[in-house]
């Protein structure tokens, strides 16, 4: 897989016009390295095909994308001209346009032009692992709303998970994970147990007790009002196994929507049978337990 966003096609553009005959740079936006050459006709990759300039130029010009490179259809299995198609897509289920946008870090996903992850100050992949401190993954995890599937993924890593399962609305969603090379332990783990449906229906279908963590972390309010109902967190309450953890992303807790937010929250999560409940500021949410102190 290979994947480019402006940051690598800029620092190509700028070292090729140095003079370089070629350079290293990450083709997987930040995870490895790998080593180019320039040409006169555009970036020779590492499997012998080659991206133009024109190409490369496009990819440059563009902040909000990420591009995968698909080799052109030509003769079998011998290297030959890459196209770039920005990873982005239209769902007719639920309405909603999905692209993956370019960080610092690991890309987040836009979902009707709202980021999925906080970016302010930190990237996707710092805000994740705030995320997984806040909700101590252990044994059997629901993970409510896998998105980019950044939370599966880590918590999967611990060894003291022993699986996790984790629910997605929308196909179009996963699409955009299997263009993105931070999710692709998403789809070849044993650990993870993908879900194609709404969280709101599908906790009901688990037995009592299933999980000793869920994370909670939701859509903005206006696009999935339903998971934070009372209904919702009375499902999640009955879920969850004795002595188990329930992390809930709100948002920021210092804002005024995010206090506001926070306070119907804890309220909610009170009347549906959380005994103790405390905020994580760190992690712009709130943890809950229904049978000890945290």
């Amino acid at each position: 897989m290979l994947v480019l966003s402006h940051t690598q096609a800029r620092a190509i553009l700028s070292t090729h016009s140095g003079g370089a005959a070629g350079m290293e740079i990450s083709l997987d936006l930040g995870l490895s390295l790998a080593s180019v050459l320039f040409e006169p006709y555009g970036v020779r990759l590492p499997d012998g095909g080659c991206l133009s300039w024109e190409g490369v130029t496009v990819i440059a010009g563009d902040e909000n994308g990420c591009y995968l490179l698909e080799q052109t259809p030509g003769v079998s299995e011998i290297p030959g001209v890459y196209d770039s198609r920005k990873i982005q897509l239209y769902s007719e289920l639920t309405g909603r346009a999905y692209s993956l946008y370019p960080t610092s870090g690991a890309p987040t996903m836009l979902v009707s032009g709202l980021p999925m992850h906080r970016i302010k100050d930190t990237d996707p992949y710092r805000d994740t692992l705030e995320k997984i401190k806040a909700a101590r993954p252990a044994g059997n995890v629901l993970d409510t709303c896998t998105g980019l599937g950044y939370t599966a993924i880590e918590a999967s890593k611990l060894a003291h998970v022993a699986h996790v399962t984790t629910i997605e609305l929308d196909p179009a969603a996963l699409q955009i994970c299997r263009g993105n090379p931070w999710s692709q332990a998403l789809f070849d783990n044993p650990k993870i147990t993908q879900i194609i449906g709404d969280s709101f229906d599908e906790i009901a279908s688990f037995p009592e007790g299933a999980f000793t963590r869920i994370i909670h972390d939701p859509p903005y309010f206006s696009l999935a009002g339903d998971l934070y109902s009372l209904e919702f967190y009375r499902q999640a309450c009955r879920v969850l196994s004795r002595n188990g953890r329930l992390f809930h992303y709100i948002g920021d807790p210092e804002s005024k929507s995010g206090r506001s937010a926070t306070a119907g929250v804890i309220k909610r999560l009170e009347q549906a049978g959380f005994s103790y409940i405390e905020r994580a500021p760190r992690a712009f949410g709130v943890v809950a337990s229904k049978d000890f102190r945290l």
